[in-house]
């Protein structure tokens, strides 16, 4: 191979310079954009930003104690183990110190965790990332780290970024489908899942890939495409049919919950292996073999049926449906007359709950209204006690929202638009140095406007021969540079006022430019 160089001929030169040109023009034909539109894409991108982060993260957690809120777990700072046998620390940060504090950070989004209170700055993190919106509360310097944590702080395997009963790691970007957070009544020490997210195929006994072969037998190729969602597997409640579940963990470790299945409020079981239970075929096994599952699951039926062997009912109206007490329907402007000894009996539910249970494993899928058909007399209600989140609709704590502008609403240098940025620079400096500072701001913020305007309505895109001559004109730049073009002229013997001579325009140009790298192309 002939390594000497090829000295390109002047034809070539020419021709290569004019491709060089073209290539810059397209290149700047391309890049450029009208003001309009390069205003409408900042603005854009601000109300994205405040999409994602719609709240303020100025303000760690920790001082609010306990709190049913959104974790994150840092991946950089607790890494999860290679083996099962080695020994982990878990920690959970708050939304705001998932971003001041572990902003660079690997982090897994838990979504909410209740009873929780921010692990930043405790000794469950490294010391080299501190909770830097806290204050020593000894030194008032900014930044705390090597503080106790919270001693009630519950973990389970999503901390490591395990998920499920599969206990797979998660990966946003290969994850297809929906899964499911448990509502959560155990710990995972008291045999419960810790408020766990699970695949729909895993709480019935599918694996992960049943999907493939049921795509084949549609016709398909066995795989989902990018815009697709893996569909919820047979035998598994449609998603409109439940406001939330207790997988089976949380239901084995409390079995006082097994008799509300099927009942008001409740679905029929889904079972571990199986899903909801078939309409035809033999039902499963029960505790006792004096109840099918039918009547496990339809305590109605049940009633009626055991009504029909007694005395035959008859047709009640609403209010009679509302007031057990009464056989018929009081005489208009008369108190029902009620026994006391009976009254309680209002309050037990737990009568017309079914005295068996399925012996199978299951977990319980719960209706909007499920919390109002709990038993809560004296003998059930220490059962329900412990679980504010089976008595009323828990409150989950959301931070202030960022004012509109203000990727942060904290008003920080670090993030935000370009003139959020500077007027919190201002913000920072003696008051008459900003009054000064707001003054040369306000009078360039006009001028650029004024200059802007016009393209902004004609849609005609800015080029940098624009900008460059306005800021000459606007610094006064373009008497300079005809003195300087003046004197040059005189130098070389020519004409200043000769315009046209191409050559000493460029000459001059450079010779300006040359050594001001602020104005280099």
């Amino acid at each position: 191979m002939d390594n000497s160089e090829t000295v390109p001929s002047d034809a070539d030169q020419t021709k290569n310079g004019h491709n060089a040109s073209n290539r810059r023009e397209s290149f700047s034909s391309q890049n450029s954009q009208t003001a309009k539109e390069f205003i409408e894409s900042q603005m854009q991108l601000e109300a994205d930003a405040r999409e994602i982060l719609p709240y303020s993260f100025d303000s760690c957690t920790k001082d609010l104690g306990p709190l049913r809120q959104t974790l994150y777990a840092c991946l950089t700072c607790n890494p999860p183990p290679k083996t099962a046998d080695v020994p982990h620390t878990a920690a959970g940060v708050c939304y705001s110190c998932s971003i001041a504090c572990h902003g660079e950070h690997t982090l897994v989004e838990l979504f909410n965790k209740r009873n929780f209170v921010c692990d930043c700055g405790t000794t469950r993190v490294p010391s080299s990332a501190p909770c830097t919106l806290r204050n020593d509360p000894k030194t008032g310097a900014k930044g705390v780290h090597s503080e106790e944590p919270h001693p009630e702080n519950k973990y389970n395997q999503n901390f490591q970024n395990k998920f499920c009963g599969c206990s797979e790691d998660y990966n946003a970007e290969e994850e297809k489908g929906t899964m499911f957070q448990c509502l959560g009544l155990g710990t995972v020490e008291s045999g419960g899942c810790g408020e766990d997210w699970w695949h729909p195929e895993c709480l019935i006994g599918l694996p992960r890939d049943w999907y493939k072969e049921f795509k084949k037998n549609a016709g398909g190729n066995g795989q989902i495409g990018d815009d697709e969602e893996t569909p919820l597997p047979p035998g598994f409640p449609g998603e409109d049919d439940f406001e939330t579940f207790l997988c089976y963990k949380c239901v084995a470790s409390n079995p006082w919950l097994k008799r509300y299945v099927g009942t008001v409020g409740f679905l029929p079981p889904v079972y571990k292996e199986g899903g909801l239970p078939k309409t035809t075929g033999p039902a499963p096994d029960t505790t006792t073999t004096d109840v099918t599952e039918e009547q496990t699951t339809n305590p109605k039926k049940r009633k009626v049926e055991d009504e029909e062997e007694g005395e035959p009912t008859t047709k009640r109206t609403k209010e009679d449906t509302e007031n057990p007490l009464s056989d018929s329907k009081p005489e208009p402007n008369s108190a029902p007359k009620e026994e006391p000894n009976q009254l309680p009996s209002l309050n037990n539910k737990h009568d017309s709950l079914p005295d068996t249970v399925p012996s199978s494993t299951f977990s319980l899928f719960l209706k909007e209204d499920f919390r109002d058909h709990f038993c809560r007399c004296r003998d059930c209600y220490p059962n329900l006690s412990p679980h504010i989140q089976l008595r009323e609709e828990e409150e989950t704590y959301e931070p202030p929202l960022s004012e509109d502008g203000e990727a942060n609403g904290g008003g920080s240098t670090g993030t935000g638009s370009l003139l959020d940025r500077g007027e919190a620079a201002l913000s920072n400096i003696d008051r008459v140095r900003a009054i000064e500072g707001a003054m040369v701001y306000n009078h360039l913020r006009d001028k650029v406007k004024e200059f802007l305007k016009p393209f902004a309505e004609t849609g005609k895109p800015v080029g940098a021969e624009d900008i460059k001559a306005y800021f000459e004109k606007l610094r006064g730049d373009e008497q300079h540079i005809r003195d300087a073009a003046g004197q040059a002229s005189a130098v070389s013997g020519k004409d200043d006022d000769n315009d046209n001579d191409e050559g000493n325009g460029r000459r001059e140009q450079n010779g300006m430019y040359k050594n001001n790298p602020s104005f280099r192309e």
